[in-house]
This record gives C-alpha cells, structure tokens and sequence, in this order.
C-alpha cells in the first residue's frame, strides 16, 4: 500500500497544474451527473391528492404544501394535485385544517358560512340543495377513472293548488378516462338515487362532458329480457359446476367439457286459493220457532126467498155456515261454521321449463382407464355409467323434455378450452415500461461515466512514473547537447579528412549522425522543456569558452 500511494502522489506531482485542475473538474462533473441522474431516475412514485380544482386552490394549495416542508407536483391539465406516495393522509389532514380545498363544489361547510339571523326557509333549502349536490360530486369524483363531476338536484315540490306532488329529479355530467361510460353511469345513477330522498334511479339522467347521453330513462338492466338472460346465465353456471364436481375427481378437469343451456320462465304468478272442510263444522246458533192457531168462523145471513121480493114482508133470519180450525207448527235452525282457508301465493322466482346438456370425453383418458385392450362396447358401458351420473348430479328430469348427450372423442393436444387466460409477457412489460427505462437509463449513465471519466483517471494514477512512450526528459536532452570536448573532437575529426590526415568517419558513424537529431533541435527541445534552466546551461559553456 506504502508504494502504490508514493506511486499515485509521484504521478499526480508529474501531471502538473494544469492538469490536476482539469482532472479535479472531470471528477466533480461525474459525481454530478451521477448524483442528478440518481434524483432524477429515482424520485418517489406520486399520489392524487386533489383533481378537479381551481387554479385558485393549486395555488393556495402548493403553499401551504410548501411552508409544510412536503413535495407536491401538479398536473398537466393543472387542476390536480399530487404528493408523494405514503404523504397523502398527512397533506390532507394539513390542508382541512386550512380549509382547502375551497372550489365550488362546496359541500355540508356551506352551512359554515351561513349566518342565523335573517335566514329564510327558502334559502335554507337552496343551501341543503347545494350542499347535497356539493358531497354528491365529491363522492363521484373519489370513483377511479371520473376526472370531474357535477350534479343538479330539483327536489320535490307541492304546491297549495296543485293535486299531485312533483317527484324529485337529477342530472350528472362527469368527465372520464380509461373507463366503461356506461357501466359507470348505471352505478352513478344508484348512488344519486340513494342519496336523495324519494328520487329513483330513472329519474337520473347522466352525460358526459361532451354532451353524449350515458344513461336516461328505464334501467335496461331491470327489463324482463335481461333479467331472463341473467336467471339462464346461472342457472346454467349452477349446473355446469355440478357437472365438474361430479367428473373431475374420475377423469380429471382437462379430459372432459361440458354444456349446458337452459330455457327458464320467469312470469311473476299470483294464486289465491280457498279452502273448506265440511267434516271441522262447528254449531255456531240454533233459532226454534213454534206457533199454535186455532180458527172459528160463523156465518149469519138470509137465503133468497120470494119474500124477500114481496112488499111489507119481513124476512127470517136464519144461521149460516160454521167452521173451525187448529193448526201447530215448530221449527228449528242450527247454524254451522265450516273452517276454511285461504291461500295466497305470489312467485317472483323462476321455473326450469327445459334443459339440454351435452358431454364430451376424452377417449384417450377412458382408453387408460379401461387398458389398452378395451372395446368400444366397454368404453360405451363406461359411457353410459358417465352419462347416469351427470343425469343424477344436474337434476335431469325427462317428463320435462330435457336432453342429455355424452360421447366419447379424442381431444386435439394442447388445447385447452376452459383455461383462464394470463397476462403475457408483452403486458408485463407494458405495465412495468417506466420502472424498466429508468433503471435502463440509470444504468447506462453509470457504465458511461465509469468508462469513459473513472476508467481513464484510475490508469493514470496508476500508471508508472516513466511510461514507455514518454518523450525524453530534461536531462536526457541535456546529455545529447555536444559539450566542448565533443565540438573539438569533431573538429579534429574533420581536419582528419584533409589529404594527408587520418581516414574519415566509418560509416556506421555517419548512420548515427543521421539518426541522431541536429544540435539546433535538442537544442529547441531543451528550451522547450525548461526555459531557464537551459539559459544556465548556455552561461555556463559561455563562461568555458572565455576561460580557455
């Protein structure tokens, strides 16, 4: 470690200036790059806190985030606010305490503001109409997928003069995104319905903020038709899973399918019934009557005679006709009370009217079963134990006209019809694209700086001190300058050449004066490399020159 250290120093010492001040500035640029990249590819996820404000509110609502030292965003339609994730309940605590948000879609704190004196009726009831609307547009903005809302109640209404009262009505108008309009209209127009008193559900007309009609009018889902589809859809989803009940544990759930269609009634009957029972007589009164009449009647009165017709003669009275008659006569009367009873019977359900079922096995699966030498008679006996037993376990009854059919066929490899599908990969990746490009990114942030800024730095601190492709140093360059003995052998050298001296030069000595540089080049080096320490050098062969 000693050595390295001495080893990294000795480097730095020989880059210079210069050269530390640039390394020093790479360094600093790549841990900032580094450290904004981090923040920025790894900022918190993000909540909704509020939508559908006014800008009025973001603001007051982004200022008192702020003094409260929490991180807040707004969004790019900016009449939503959101907050770091885990922050929400904090942020909204903070902000009721303030009484934020404060839109138009006020609720019940309507009544905050109200004063006591001087109110009227009417303007109590325009009050709690504003607020029900307000709290019903809150409640509808908290479903997923509803941007804004807005609700208008009329209330019910009886006038003095008039004979029936006016029923209570609604109109919503929502924006939306990346939901079903109409599923969601069905459940807003309950909720508006439930929360007013008196109003039903197709008293509630829903639009969307481009006027598009949602739901108005009827329930479709409360017609006959539909609520006939939805007893057949189960029923049918009842007896299919009889059916797999019955034969998974002997075939297993991928050797076999099953169909089931079922006509059902659903007419709503009414039956009221009467009914006596003469031998439960009770004697409830007696009523005897009894009469006795006796009659006697005489009749006096004179026969017609000639001397009635004669005048001045008295006639003679004489006795008429008697008569005399007894009569008795007894009634009695009992009256009895014959127990009865009465029976009314109304059914709202459903009745099974006809069933057809159909059964598919895979005959490679009774083929196992049975052995390899089973016959088609005994795969049909086993056939027909199958079939005795989905008749048995869905309640099949002939006398009604329903149809069973089990056969035996061989299913395709692979296929599997009644398989929940998955999530492929593909929406995988869909759902988790941005956590996977920020890590991505991040990624090759980091591998670029640490290549391209570390990888150069860490070789150049710990390169050694004379690299092999270094240029000469100073005193090497000061070595190659000729010294005056060495200017006086080569003029000695070159008398050597004149007739009569000594030979000249081999030629290996001319390859090294080629190769090796002019004294006016090291010389320019020299200067180069350290300006004053050569001036020196010169003084001193100055001072050598006058001495000799």
């Amino acid at each position: 470690m000693p050595e390295q250290i001495q080893s990294i120093i000795s480097n730095l010492r020989g880059f210079g200036v210069k050269r530390l001040a640039m390394l020093a500035g790479i360094a600093v640029l790549v841990m900032g790059v580094i450290g904004i990249a981090s923040v920025y590819l790894n900022r918190p996820a993000y909540d909704t806190l509020y939508v559908g404000l006014d800008r009025a509110d973001v603001n007051q609502i982004g200022l008192v985030l702020g003094e409260a030292g929490i991180g807040f965003d707004v969004g790019a339609d900016g009449t939503s606010v959101l907050v770091p994730a885990g922050t929400t309940a904090q942020a909204r605590m903070l902000l009721a305490e303030k009484g934020l948000p404060t839109s138009a879609n006020a609720g019940y704190e309507l009544f905050d503001n109200v004063g006591s004196l001087g109110l009227t009726s009417f303007m109590q009831q325009i009050t709690r109409v504003r607020a029900l609307e307000g709290e019903i547009a809150r409640t509808i903005q908290s479903i997923s997928g509803i941007k804004a809302a807005r609700v208008h109640i009329v209330m019910s209404e009886r006038a003095n003069f008039r004979r029936d009262e006016q029923q209570p009505s609604a109109s919503v108008v929502i924006r939306y995104a990346g939901i079903d309009a109409e599923k969601s209209a069905m459940s807003i127009r309950h909720l508006v319905a439930a929360a007013v008193p008196g109003l039903s559900a197709d008293k509630v007309t829903v639009l969307d903020s481009s006027g598009n009609l949602l739901a108005a009018g009827d329930d479709p889902s409360n017609t006959s038709a539909a609520r006939t589809l939805g007893v057949e859809q189960t029923v049918e989803a009842q007896i299919g899973d009889n059916i797999r009940r019955a034969l998974t544990a002997y075939l297993g759930p991928d050797n076999f399918r099953a169909s089931v269609k079922a006509e059902v009634n659903t007419d709503t009957r009414q039956t009221e019934e009467t009914i006596f029972d003469p031998n439960s007589r009770v004697e409830r009164s007696v009523q005897s009557v009894r009469a006795n009449e006796n009659n006697n009647q005489k009749q006096a009165s004179t026969p017609a005679s000639v001397e009635q017709n004669l005048p001045e003669t008295q006639a003679t009275a004489t006795d008429g006709p008697q008569s005399s008659s007894q009569n008795d006569r007894r009634e009695e009367i009992t009256n009895y009370e014959i127990n009865s009873k009465k029976i009314a019977t109304v059914s709202n359900g459903y009745t099974v009217t006809k069933m057809s079922i159909a059964v598919v096995v895979n005959q490679q699966r009774l083929t196992a079963i049975l052995g390899k030498d089973a016959t088609p008679e005994q795969i049909a006996m086993r056939v027909a134990e199958i079939q005795k037993m989905v008749t048995s376990a869905t309640g099949l009854d002939e006398k009604r006209g329903d149809i069973i059919d089990v056969s035996a066929v061989e299913f395709i490899d692979g296929l599997d019809g009644e398989a929940i599908p998955q999530a492929g990969m593909l929406d995988s990746i869909g759902q988790h694209a941005g956590t996977m490009i920020n890590a991505g990114a991040f990624i090759v942030v980091v591998f670029l700086v640490a290549f391209f800024g570390l990888r150069p730095m860490a070789v150049a601190l710990t390169a050694k001190a004379t690299p092999a492709l270094a240029g000469p140093s100073f005193d090497d360059v000061q070595r190659s300058l000729p010294t005056p003995e060495a200017m006086a052998a080569t003029d000695s050298a070159a008398i050597g050449t004149l007739p009569g001296t000594r030979p000249g030069p081999t030629p290996l000595d001319d390859l090294r004066q080629k190769i090796r540089p002019a004294p006016q080049d090291r010389l320019a080096r020299m200067v180069d490399l350290n300006e004053e320490r050569t001036a020196q050098i010169l003084r001193k062969w100055a001072a050598q020159e006058v001495a000799v």
